[in-house]
């Protein structure tokens, strides 16, 4: 196996020498026994100017094989969510742009795709009132219905800001699953994810912020497919999951606990909507063959050493962990470049790099060693640290 010389710790250099024996992708043999998405990030152009944050600066060649890649190993797509860099680098007009594309690409492929819904063409700071948040929703919801794609209604930031009661968030909510013609995921994001949605739903108390999560489900049952949370407090899911409606699936956002939480205990079962699993699809796919196998105790075998991984990619600031995904990607091949929108692959430091690599390794999610040896080097060389 193939070694490389790494920042240790104190910045001390070590050798390391790579272990892991790498998934091989390969379709399911059988249905999952869970819903399972994984949120996709997007492949910059190489030239992309850091301010780009429109279709114009998307490789859509490589935006576009890495999703039929998620797809051939059974994956459904959450398309044009924060993985994708939405709103911390892909602005609305792109983001509709990668809907149609994917829409287009991924129909009859078997696999399920929801969109992100938002409101993130208008700015916070110049929404007013909560008929400016619905106008905003309802234009988004538009354009996604239009094209055929069912909806993941994201947290807004406009409403966080303008919201002053629970009852606002219960007004507004109302208005927009009105106008949904299929039913939609609701996704409530945590303030690590994006500190401008603190007090989402209208309180810090978040036992209160689930009931009115919950209420909002209940008066609109018939519209609402399920709700993904992402607060990394693997409790709260399973309080809430045990409230919910009968039909309403509850997606797991937790990227720090979600095989306990897929894998379910004797009320029930999470299923998945994960940005961890654009970066661990094959082990992935692979854990959920055998769940659905019914062999729960290797899925959480195979899905335990992607765990540390998960954590450190998603490690604070949370909100950069789409530079974690996109990295692993370009070691992976499936990107010929370490560039993102915006210029986000600078949001991490090289002890996070050499970290992950480390941990992408013990967990068989280097598909080829020594390419990734090779462009770890790269990187390393990029930063002042030679080999």
């Amino acid at each position: 196996m193939p070694r490389i010389t790494l920042p240790g710790p104190e910045g001390r250099r070590e050798t390391y020498h790579l272990v892991g024996e790498p998934w091989q992708p390969r379709p399911p043999d059988r249905p999952y026994s869970r819903v399972v998405f994984s949120a996709a990030h997007v492949v910059a152009r190489a030239d992309a100017e850091p301010q780009g944050a429109g279709a114009s600066a998307i490789d859509w060649d490589a935006t576009m094989a890495y999703r039929r890649h998620l797809a051939g190993l059974g994956l459904g797509v959450a398309e044009a969510m924060d993985t994708a860099q939405r709103g911390m680098g892909l602005d609305w007009p792109g983001a509709l742009e990668l809907i149609r594309r994917t829409q287009a690409e991924l129909s009859g492929s078997g696999v399920p795709v929801f969109n992100g819904c938002g409101t993130d063409h208008l700015e916070p700071a110049a929404c007013r009132t909560l008929d400016d948040v619905v106008t905003a929703y309802l234009e988004q919801a538009e354009a996604i219905q239009r094209l055929g794609g069912r909806l993941i209604v994201m947290a807004s930031r406009a409403l966080a800001r303008v919201a002053r009661t629970p009852d606002d968030y219960l007004t507004v909510y109302r208005r927009v699953l009105a106008a949904a013609d299929q039913p939609v995921i609701l996704h409530w994001l945590g303030e690590m994810f994006d500190p401008a949605l603190a007090g989402y739903w209208g309180s810090d108390d978040l036992d209160a912020c689930r009931d009115i999560a919950l209420q909002v489900i209940r008066e609109s049952r018939d519209r609402v497919d399920g709700i993904k949370i992402s607060l990394l407090d693997k409790q709260r899911e399973i309080d809430m999951r045990r409230r919910l409606p009968a039909a309403v699936k509850m997606y797991t956002g937790d990227d720090f606990n979600y095989p306990e939480l897929i894998a379910g205990d004797g009320h029930g079962h999470s299923h998945a909507l994960l940005g961890i699993f654009d970066a661990i699809a094959p082990a992935a796919a692979h854990a959920l063959g055998v769940l659905a196998a019914g062999n729960e105790a290797r899925f959480l075998q195979i899905l335990a050493p992607t765990v540390p991984l998960s954590r450190r990619i998603f490690g604070a600031p949370t909100r950069f962990y789409k530079t974690g995904v996109v990295f692993l990607a370009w070691l992976n091949g499936h990107q010929d470049h370490f560039v993102m929108l915006g210029g986000h692959q600078a949001m991490r430091g090289l002890p996070y790099f050499a970290d992950v690599f480390r941990l992408a390794d013990a967990a068989g999610l280097l598909a080829d060693p020594e390419r990734a040896v090779r462009r770890m080097q790269h990187l390393l060389a990029l930063h002042g640290f030679e080999a």
